[in-house]
């Protein structure tokens, strides 16, 4: 087979994987604009022959979406800002001062990202519950979020740090530049993109949150969108069009996020794969 002839294969079935992962996220979307009748029908239909658009606002109304989303938003961002902050310094430093012991210990920590949220929520709970912190719940769960990101993050932005050549930092410090100072103006400046790429990983997952959430916070008020989502659920439940209705207005400023951002995303995760 020529080479040619290789490729056209090799896009085709990259398109048929496409289009089977993508799937779901289309009927997702075109079930949101169904009728009652229409969700039911046999055979399906693959586009609703008369869209329901008030299903948006009904949903955004009804289930109080942009309180939801306001919360989802205030655990994220506060999540990115706590793991960023805590995450640079420590990155930067596990970068420059290698050794075995570093790596072995990485390695270790990283595993923690094995264990499931719903095995640790337990703990957590408790030692919250201990400290007071359930009454500041949703700074609660910013804190459960950011312990659970923080060795993800950091390896990430270890690798983004290692690509960086040490001359230039040693360069700064020739020319009067402090430790700090050199961090700051050399460093940091060229691992920005690294840096930028892992927090917005650290953001969709910190927006997604629901186990730690429905364990911690108990207050309507203060839950975040997939806390709400699963408010939906029931042993009757039959309003699909409200269910995907509420979804899709909760995934698609992620999904957006992630199409501008996917170049960036892609560079930022290869950024420390030579050097």
């Amino acid at each position: 087979m020529s080479d040619t002839n290789r490729n056209r294969l090799m896009f085709a079935i990259a398109i048929a994987m496409a289009a089977i992962y993508l799937f779901p996220l289309y009927w997702m979307y075109i079930t949101a604009l169904k009728s009652g009748s229409e969700m039911f029908a046999t055979p399906p239909s693959f586009w609703p022959s008369s869209p329901q658009w008030s299903t948006y606002a009904y949903v955004w109304e009804s289930r109080n979406m942009g309180r939801y989303l306001w919360n989802s938003l205030v655990i994220a961002l506060g999540s990115v800002a706590l793991v960023t902050i805590l995450g640079v310094g420590c990155a930067y430093v596990l970068a420059r001062y290698r050794s075995i012991w570093v790596d072995i210990g990485l390695f270790l920590i990283l595993m923690l990202q094995v264990l499931p949220a719903s095995l640790m929520v337990t703990p957590i709970f408790v030692g919250f519950s201990q400290l007071g912190m359930l009454n500041y719940p949703r700074l609660a769960v910013i804190i459960a979020i950011a312990a659970k990101s923080m060795p993800f993050f950091v390896v990430l932005v270890r690798a983004t740090f290692m690509a960086v050549p040490q001359e230039l930092e040693e360069a700064a410090l020739v020319d009067g530049n402090s430790r700090i100072g050199a961090f700051f103006n050399i460093v940091l400046p060229l691992a920005r993109n690294g840096i930028l790429v892992s927090a917005i990983l650290i953001f969709m997952q910190a927006f997604g949150e629901f186990v730690y959430a429905k364990s911690i916070i108990q207050a309507a008020e203060l839950q975040p969108a997939s806390v709400g989502l699963n408010s939906f659920m029931g042993p009757n439940t039959n309003e699909w069009n409200n269910i995907m209705a509420y979804a899709t207005m909760y995934v698609t400023p992620i999904l957006a996020i992630f199409v501008l951002l996917q170049r960036r995303i892609v560079s930022g995760l290869t950024s420390g794969a030579l050097k």
